[in-house]
């Protein structure tokens, strides 16, 4: 068994198991002694075209044909194998902690219940394989009738509910608790001060961890917009949290996230490739404080008893 979350779909190594009773094709014993069974190929006797009706292969009929098996009193026995593709509706809210239900619908595809009366008999796990992947919890079964416009007569059918249940220790390992502690790293940075260059690097960091598991749930789940996995779901959230500027709660100041804490280290480093000196644009918000030419001067301090700066100026302000 297995599982294709991408496609949607499910693929089993089945035992088909049919049975009728053909009374053409019944004998006398005593007139053949010790011919207790017949095995004809396929194609020289009437079979019922049992087929899997969502069905994804590309040959539809996936099964292998075998002979049939017939004893004296015409009771025909036929038990075909095949591996099964069949589209499955695979949701992915909770994973990796999901259970997925699987339908293999069986029957006719040309006869009706008045001439083909189908009946059910439980599926049989005795020879079932584990997966490693998925558990089996079970498979029930069930019969139905449907009625076309066409005709009266009902078309019964035959559903299989393959219950499947994900094991969850290789993703908890590799996906969900990285991402716990990648979500525990996120808030550390807020911890840092807004001028330091390893906040940024962190911040960075975190960011980048977050995209490539975005990236590896994104590979694995099927392209939807039905159902979107909790934890695919958490990672927007740390992005949106990472980058935008916030708010503290002390003080009414604001704390600076990426972009914003980048922002007074920036004039800075451009600084300091320029040999020191600001440009224009930096120096625009300086140079309308200062007084205009002949109204800057001296003022005589009334405690030292000697003239100083006015609060603000500095010396080289006329320069």
């Amino acid at each position: 068994m297995d599982v294709d979350e991408k496609n949607q779909v499910l693929t089993t190594n089945i035992w088909l198991q049919m049975s009728w009773t053909d009374h053409y094709l019944q004998w006398n014993m005593s007139e053949y002694p010790g011919v207790k069974t017949v095995r004809f190929p396929d194609g020289l006797i009437w079979k019922p075209d049992i087929l899997l009706y969502n069905s994804a292969d590309e040959r539809f009929d996936a099964t292998f044909h075998t002979n049939v098996l017939v004893n004296s009193s015409g009771h025909c026995q036929y038990l075909p194998p095949g591996i099964f593709k069949s589209s499955c509706y695979i949701d992915v809210r909770w994973f990796p902690f999901d259970v997925q239900q699987c339908k293999l619908k069986f029957g006719s595809w040309s006869y009706g219940g008045w001439s083909l009366d189908l009946q059910m008999q439980e599926a049989d796990i005795s020879g079932y394989i584990p997966n490693g992947e998925w558990d089996l919890v079970g498979i029930p079964g069930k019969r139905s009738e449907k009625f076309y416009e066409c005709c009266k007569e009902p078309y019964p059918d035959v559903t299989f509910t393959v219950t499947i249940r994900r094991r969850t220790l290789y993703y908890g390992l590799n996906l969900l608790i990285p991402c716990v502690l990648i979500s525990a790293l996120a808030l550390l940075v807020f911890l840092l001060p807004a001028d330091s260059g390893e906040k940024i690097s962190l911040g960075i960091t975190v960011l980048l961890s977050l995209t490539v598991f975005m990236l590896l749930v994104a590979e694995i789940m099927p392209a939807t917009s039905d159902s979107v996995p909790l934890i695919d779901q958490s990672h927007p959230s740390e992005l949106v949290r990472m980058v935008p500027a916030h708010e503290e709660a002390r003080g009414g100041q604001g704390g600076a996230g990426l972009p914003a804490q980048a922002a007074p280290l920036q004039p800075g480093q451009r600084g300091d490739e320029r040999g020191g000196r600001a440009t224009d644009h930096q120096r625009q918000p300086a140079l309308h404080r200062l007084p205009r030419p002949g109204r800057c001067a001296l003022r005589p301090h009334p405690r030292l008893g000697r003239r100083v700066w006015p609060h603000g100026l500095l010396p080289h302000a006329r320069r």
